[in-house]
């Protein structure tokens, strides 16, 4: 039996589990090299970045949570796996980008990441509809990131 102990401490472990991207950002800051690139237009000032991600990460936390509660056993593991090279993605990008300086092949990751993100909305939804469609505000500012690592890569080339 699942006390609601037990599922809060669940809880906890998935939004962990999905704030493990952050240590790409921190193993690869922006630093001086972004800071120096020319910006598109719609390129947001710097403190945008850190609340919109930490909403972001809290959301694929919790919907992974709900999916992992609802789900039958046998049918975690497709769910969860998508997830986990999601994650893999998000957190390669960094490393990528600000780590390597290499928007082109950040921009490549970008793309994995963003079908990374349909597949996952796709598994969940099969679940948890909700759980999916708490997926799609992620999806939205990835693919804005989209537009801004391309724009970051044509404007330094």
């Amino acid at each position: 039996m699942i006390t609601g102990g037990s599922r809060a401490w669940t809880l906890v472990v998935f939004v962990l589990f999905a704030f493990l991207p952050t240590l790409g950002a921190i193993g690869a800051p922006p630093g001086e090299w972004y800071a120096q690139l020319r910006k598109p237009a719609l390129n947001p000032p710097g403190w945008v970045f850190g609340p919109v991600w930490t909403v972001l990460y809290l959301l694929i936390g919790v919907s992974a949570w709900m999916v992992w509660e609802r789900a039958e056993p046998g049918a975690r593991a497709l769910p969860m796996g998508i997830l986990a090279l999601n994650l893999l993605c998000n957190g390669l990008w960094s490393w990528l980008f600000f780590g390597l300086h290499r928007p082109d092949l950040a921009l490549i990751d970008l793309g994995v990441l963003w079908g990374t993100i349909v597949a996952v909305i796709w598994a969940y939804a099969r679940i948890h509809p909700l759980a999916a469609g708490l997926q799609v505000p992620y999806l939205a500012w990835v693919s804005f990131a989209g537009y801004l690592n391309f724009m970051l890569w044509q404007l330094n080339r």
